[in-house]
This record gives structure tokens, sequence and C-alpha cells, in this order.
């Protein structure tokens, strides 16, 4: 283990994360004085090549060979990660040897709690050795172990950051799957997953136009909402579930999407309509669960995408809520879910319990992860 930082009162870590977007892997530079938090200092990104994602969509549904796919994906992608953080100590200056850690999430592919699993493609060896650095991973297996979901993750992360002691806060992180964090004043914080946020967008920016996504909701704002499909998409059952809960790609995929398609829509309209789902669906999950809350904090790429943003204000709106970036809060939104794996690894370093067992239904805290000598 790298241990130079460990004997000053600082010590730096490396969070890394690719989300259900699959669009690249972030690597965030985050400093913590034991438990601590001081600040995100700085941030890597390097994005996927056309057929690493899709490599990664087609482990989505059953085929052949999958154990020697998921091998072979697992070290592209942990020398991805590799590459990443190389490109961050470059860029910072910071040799490898003063990073106490580095926190990967791993890529999800399966996310099944109901069956007590969730699988994310990394080879952890293979990144520290590639590195140098001591490596955390695995950080959803624990949880699920004591009867926990595996997520959402993040609600430890965003109460230790964010939290006020004069009002409740909701954080929202809008990646592929839309997921916040309750942070009230005088009480633990919980969170859950709300539903789809980027993905089944992009998933049919993607099947129509060859393009990774929407930049800015141009081309949603070229469509008209479907009320008859909306109705249908908001009807599923997932969101009458009380938390703890957590969805993915198994749940609202795009196959799903079709089932509900003539084929004769207009593509547009289509796309406008998932702005919708998206926004609705999320404000609701708000509304009822911190009625209290006035600022929402956002987070994730989803913020880039203007009509979302817009569109999730104007449901937000008849409950007095606005919307905030976390930049106002001292953390980027686009480097916020890699800072949260920095921040767990600090806590196994610390051994510190890093599930919020309260929002994952876990029997009780847990320290998550496991580490890998560089």
């Amino acid at each position: 283990m790298n241990r130079g930082s460990m004997n000053n009162s600082h010590q730096l870590y490396i969070g890394i994360m690719s989300g259900t977007s699959m669009d690249g892997a972030d690597a965030v530079l985050i400093r913590m004085n034991g438990m601590q938090w001081q600040a995100a200092e700085a941030h890597a990104f390097i994005p996927y090549s056309y057929q690493l994602k899709q490599s990664l969509l087609n482990l989505q549904n059953i085929s052949e060979n999958e154990l020697h796919k998921s091998m072979i994906l697992a070290q592209e992608l942990s020398s991805l990660y590799a590459e990443t953080v190389h490109t961050l100590l470059k860029e910072t200056g910071i040799p490898a040897h003063e990073i106490t850690a580095i926190g990967c999430h791993g890529q999800t592919v399966r996310h099944a709690p109901e069956s007590a699993y969730s699988i994310q493609l990394a080879n952890l060896s293979q990144l520290a050795e590639q590195t140098g650095i001591f490596t955390i991973g695995d950080f959803r297996s624990r949880d699920l172990a004591a009867g926990g979901q595996g997520a959402p993750l993040v609600p430890a992360f965003h109460e230790a950051v964010f939290k006020s002691n004069q009002e409740t806060r909701v954080v929202l992180n809008l990646g592929g799957i839309a997921n916040i964090s309750v942070l009230p004043a005088d009480s633990r914080a919980f969170g859950f997953d709300t539903g789809p946020g980027n993905m089944l967008m992009d998933a049919w920016v993607d099947s129509i136009w060859q393009q990774a996504y929407d930049a800015n909701g141009e081309k949603a704002a070229q469509g008209a909402i479907l009320p008859d499909l909306l109705t249908k998409l908001l009807a599923h059952p997932y969101f009458q579930l009380p938390p703890p809960k957590s969805t993915g790609r198994e749940l609202f995929s795009l196959n799903w999407l079709r089932t509900f398609l003539s084929g004769h829509e207009n593509p547009h309209n289509v796309l406008r309509t998932l702005v919708e789902y998206t926004a609705q669906s999320t404000a609701s999950a708000i509304a009822q669960s911190a009625p209290d809350a006035r600022q929402v904090y956002v987070g994730g790429g989803g913020i880039r995408n203007t009509l979302l943003v817009n569109t999730l204000q104007t449901c937000l709106q008849p409950h007095n809520i606005t919307l905030h970036s976390t930049a106002e809060l001292n953390l980027d939104p686009q480097w916020l879910e890699a800072a949260a794996f920095g921040w767990l690894a600090a806590c196994w370093i610390n051994r510190t319990p890093g599930n919020p067992h309260h929002a994952t239904g876990a029997r009780k805290p847990c320290i998550l992860g496991a580490g890998y000598y560089a």
C-alpha cells in the first residue's frame, strides 16, 4: 500500500466511475483528512470507443461465452481506467506514490438485487499493477451480502459533504439512472433510484440517429409529448415500490420501450416524451420522499441537457422546489459520482462503514470493498 501520504494530515485518493450511460471513465482526485472531506481537486475523462460501449451493452442480454467476454472486457476497461489515472497524475504533477488508494466502481453490466448480486466489471489486480497504487473495488457485494440492494451507495457521501443543519436538501444524480439522496437537517440521509435518467433517451438517440446522446436536448425540442405513451411508461410498477429500491437497464431497456411503440411514431416525439418521462418520474419521487425540501442540487451528465433540466424545473415548480448545480456546493456536477468512490476508498482505509444501510436496506453498516496491493 502507498502509505507515504498516510503520515501526513491530508491524504489523496482517486475515485474512478463509469456509469450506466457507458460514455467513458471519470477519475477525480480528492483530498481527505482522515474521514473529514477537504476538496475535489482535479478530474480526467476518457471516453469509451463505440465498440467498447456496444460490447458492454451486449452483455446486458444473455448470450454465448459470456464469462470469457466479461473477463476480456474487464481487462480492457481496467487498462482504460489506468490510462485515466495516468492522465490525471500527469495533469496535476502528482507522483503515484502520493496517492493513498484508488476507489474503482467498475462498469455495471448486471444489477440484480432480487438475486443478491450486482456485477461491475473491473480487473482490480490489473489496475493496481498498471498504476502502482493500492486499489479498492467491488463496493456493492458486502451490502448485498447483508441483505441490502447494493445501491444507492452515494447517500452517505452526500451526507458527509453536502448536509445542512438548517434545511432538508436533495442531491440528484442525473446519470443513466436517476437517483436521489435526501439529506434531512435533523435525521439520517436516505436515497434510492428514481428510475431512468439519460439511459432511455441515449439508447433511443443511438438507435435512430447513431449518436451517443442528444446534445442540449436539441432533437427532443423538435418533438411533442405523446400523452398515451407517457401514461403507459409512467405506469411501470417500479414507481410504486417503496424504498429501498434500485434499478438499471434490466427494467428500463430499449426493447422494453419498443413494446409500447407501433413503429410509426415520429422519433422526435418519442424522444421528447422520454425527456418528460425522466423529468416527471424524478420530480414525483422528490416531492413524495422530501416534501419539505426546497433545494435540489443536480450532478451527473444529464445536467448538460438543457431541455431536461428545464423540464424538471417545471415539474418541480408546483412543489416550490428550485434546481441548483452541485457546483454551488463546491463540487463540479461532472465530478460527483467519481468523487464518491474516492471517498468510499477513504472509508475502507479508515475502517469506516460506507454503506448507507438505512437507504440500501442492509441489516447493518458495513465496510465496503476489497483491496489489492500494487
